[in-house]
């Protein structure tokens, strides 16, 4: 009786902790990137504010993709997380999608 009442201890906490966590934390090659839920309000309000314009292309932007040479990145403004103040986004299906500068290679999609 003791072992199932601490099993079912030890299963609630897992389960309290899993539900419990909300920052993503998302990324390719090794380089993970976390963004705190006030920081990704935060940049979905900026595009939305300031009525960023979509961004087209005849492929479609997604994660681990390079982003075609004639589209423009902006750059990410000072207020949003500081672990994305290295890369610069461009807007396109209403997603913000983190892009790589160097490599133009997009590597987190906030939606």
């Amino acid at each position: 009786m003791k072992k199932l009442l601490m099993i079912a201890a030890a299963a609630s906490l897992l389960v309290t902790t899993a539900t419990a966590q909300t920052t993503v934390t998302t990324g390719i090659g090794g380089g993970a990137i976390q963004i705190e839920p006030e920081y990704r309000t935060k940049i979905k309000m900026h595009v939305t504010e300031k009525r960023i314009r979509p961004i087209t292309t005849q492929e479609r932007i997604v994660v681990g993709a390079k982003v075609p040479v004639s589209v423009e990145l902006e750059a990410v403004p000072a207020d949003w997380a500081p672990s994305v103040s290295k890369y610069r986004y461009v807007y396109s299906n209403d997603r913000v999608m983190l892009v790589d500068p160097g490599t133009r290679t997009v590597v987190h999609e906030i939606d």
